[in-house]
């Protein structure tokens, strides 16, 4: 099974099953840094029978720099609507790092990006969902299985002193329409979480997040939330952090 294939699979898997997400920011003085969004699916493996394929699968660790997959696919990338092509160009700043040991029941996924600027990766969880629309055609090309447009957006903002995570609903129609195609997952979905880790190069002196934890050092903020009511409510995720002078 290829590294695409694979990715496929288990980014269905994720969409479909209880998992824990990591929201991860580091932050350098300069404003520069590394985002990465992931989970550990370790828990999901041990569910799996153990005739799956991914469990019977030999080993797998293997990146996927998206950058250079639309390169390789540009032709037929080329043939897609404008709408499609433009959905693709989004995932081009990220990469995709898989480690999948199925007969030790490991399975871990990370998709980053380093940036000079936070706003290089606005909008990271809906490029996020957008990988595992990339489905395995018959030439195995990256085809999106759905060309809507993202109900959603967040923007980061980060001015060395401040930092601003804000989301908000573009389009009420469709937003409530991806509610919609969240029933008969709820049961799954209920049980995930999303945590945000934002690693900072000062220390924290406020933020407006109440449940908010922090590290030692008061450099690391660590927020963690209900998938689904993310989901659900995304512009309640709102996060501000004022960093001391």
């Amino acid at each position: 099974m290829g590294a695409r294939r694979v990715l496929w699979s288990v980014m269905l898997m994720v969409l479909f099953v209880a998992c824990n997400f990591t929201e991860e920011i580091y932050f350098n003085a300069d404003g520069s840094g590394k985002m990465s969004i992931g989970f550990d699916g370790s828990e999901m493996m041990s569910m799996l029978p153990d005739n799956d394929s991914l469990k019977m699968e030999e080993v797998m660790d293997s990146t996927i720099v998206f950058k250079d997959l639309l390169r390789e696919k540009r032709d037929s990338i080329a043939q897609l609507p404008l709408e499609e092509q433009e959905k693709l160009k989004k995932l081009e700043p990220f990469s995709i790092h898989m480690l999948v040991d199925g007969p030790n029941g490991t399975m871990n996924f990370e998709m980053f990006s380093d940036f000079k600027n936070i706003s290089d990766v606005n909008n990271a969880f809906n490029a996020f969902q957008m990988a595992s629309k990339i489905g395995p055609s018959s030439a195995d090309q990256p085809i999106p299985q759905n060309s809507a447009e993202d109900p959603t957006q967040v923007s980061y903002s980060f001015s060395g002193d401040r930092f601003v995570r804000e989301a908000k609903i573009k389009d009420q129609e469709l937003f409530q329409k991806s509610l919609d195609s969240l029933q008969g997952t709820e049961m799954f979905l209920s049980g995930s979480t999303y945590t945000f880790k934002y690693h900072f190069p000062k220390r924290v002196k406020s933020t407006n997040v109440e449940d908010a934890t922090f590290s030692m050092d008061g450099k690391t903020l660590i927020y963690e939330v209900n998938f689904l009511d993310m989901l659900k409510d995304p512009e309640s995720i709102n996060i501000e952090v004022e960093l001391e002078k």
